[in-house]
């Protein structure tokens, strides 16, 4: 460690945590001024000062005005080098969790069981990239028991840079899906970008937990890990059987208990017994940490559900990939009763492959005999010409229009894109 990182260790020490934000700064934060394609924070050093910080991290010296500017060669390295360095002086579990889906929900689900006898922190929101995880990592304190870490990835060798970050000692993969193809350049690429923690893992000696329903995974696990935390099907080292998730998501537990969450789709039953897997790993009692899955509710737009006169809405519009978008829907397919309908925003990411998985989605909608389908996006045109009995709108400010003059039938509705479509925003044009 040089003395310069040493010594800006120290002023961490004595802080009151970190900051990127002048707009959100407390009185006593470190400001590291970070840039990017769009911005350059080393401008807003001198405001950061003046809104209460101790000290401004810059790496142009054009702004470093006084002595409380702390000037380094590179201020994302540093920041990254800064969490790094804590994380070593941080002997408690770090439970490492990436996938293509439902990352943040598992993430949000084993915090809440472990949360019932630790002190727990972990990732919010989804700050779960080469700048998230550092700050993630700094905010941890001497109160801490447990961290879990949630780690994205677009492209092969991410996910290994934030383990030379995080330093799991225990970790497992959601699955592996249909993500990101573009930056992983195809599904092969996705394989070996995931399975980094993996690697990782095996080459440290730490705890893998592997969900045996993905016949990926089980596969991966069975090649490559010696003893594996396997779970959930009987005989595994936790099982748990899905009764149904019509509409949400009920099973029955390892003493024969059935359990009723508020938890949409059959895809969150690996989510769900994920958490209790970690649970019953960490000496968690099995009756708090049902009860704790009984109480979750999703957050930030992920499987919301939300109640709009005769209308059921599954709010999805946190993010969406060929894989996901497949379990939603056919999630949508198995409620049981009433009108089912989905409005479907463009699915980014996905490179060459765009136009194939678009109509592969608008041929799967088709067969699944979703009521009222609507697609909304550019990339969207290739799902509505497999799917002719469908309504296609270019634009979002085209589908507020459509709904403002229209009436999506009784039912249940499916409310799902990519992060940029943002459709959570037209939940008002709802009739």
């Amino acid at each position: 460690m040089s003395a310069k990182l040493n010594q800006l260790y120290q002023h961490y020490l004595n802080s009151s945590g970190i900051s990127t934000d002048t707009r959100t700064i407390r009185k006593g934060n470190l400001f590291f001024a970070l840039k990017g394609p769009q911005f350059n924070a080393n401008k807003l050093a001198t405001l950061a000062l003046e809104k209460g910080a101790a000290l401004a991290v810059v790496d142009d010296p054009d702004y470093a005005a006084d002595d409380r500017c702390f000037l380094v060669a590179d201020v994302l390295k540093t920041l990254q080098g800064l969490a790094r360095h804590h994380r070593r002086q941080l002997n408690i579990p770090f439970i490492g969790i990436t996938g293509s889906n439902g990352k943040t929900s598992t993430k949000e689900l084993v915090r809440d069981v472990l949360a019932t006898r630790y002190r727990v922190l972990a990732t919010k929101g989804n700050l779960n990239n080469h700048i998230g995880v550092p700050l993630t990592l700094l905010s941890i304190g001497p109160e801490v028991e447990v961290a879990i870490i949630e780690m994205g990835a677009n492209a092969v060798g991410e996910i290994a840079f934030l383990c030379t970050l995080a330093k799991p000692s225990h970790g497992l993969i959601t699955n592996i899906g249909k993500a990101h193809l573009e930056g992983f350049g195809g599904i092969e690429g996705v394989i070996r970008g995931k399975s980094e923690l993996y690697n990782y893992l095996i080459q440290t000696g730490g705890t893998i937990f592997v969900n045996a329903r993905q016949e990926i995974l089980r596969s991966m696990a069975e090649k490559r890990i010696k003893n594996p935390y396997f779970y959930p099907r009987e005989g595994d080292y936790f099982h748990a059987r899905l009764i149904n998730a019509k509409p949400v998501v009920t099973y029955e537990t390892e003493k024969g208990e059935r359990v009723t969450t508020q938890i949409h789709g059959e895809y969150n039953f690996d989510n769900i017994c994920t958490a209790l897997c970690l649970g019953k790993y960490f000496e968690v009692e099995a009756a708090k940490a049902n009860e704790a899955v009984k109480a979750y509710l999703s957050e930030d737009n992920r499987s919301q559900k939300i109640k709009k006169g005769d209308k059921t809405i599954i709010l999805d519009a946190y993010n969406a990939n060929p894989s996901s978008m497949e379990a939603a829907l056919r999630n949508l397919a198995a409620v049981a009763e009433g009108h089912k309908s989905a409005i479907l925003g463009d699915m980014f990411e996905l490179g060459e492959a765009a136009a194939k998985e678009h109509a592969a989605l608008g041929e799967l909608t088709r067969t699944l005999g979703i009521d009222f389908p609507i697609f909304c996006g550019e990339l969207m045109e290739a799902a509505a010409l497999a799917h002719p009995q469908s309504i296609y709108l270019k634009t979002k400010e085209e589908l507020c229009l459509f709904l403002e003059e229209n009436v999506i039938p009784q039912g249940h509705l499916l409310i799902k894109g990519s992060r940029g479509m943002g459709l959570e925003t037209i939940l008002d044009k709802i009739k």
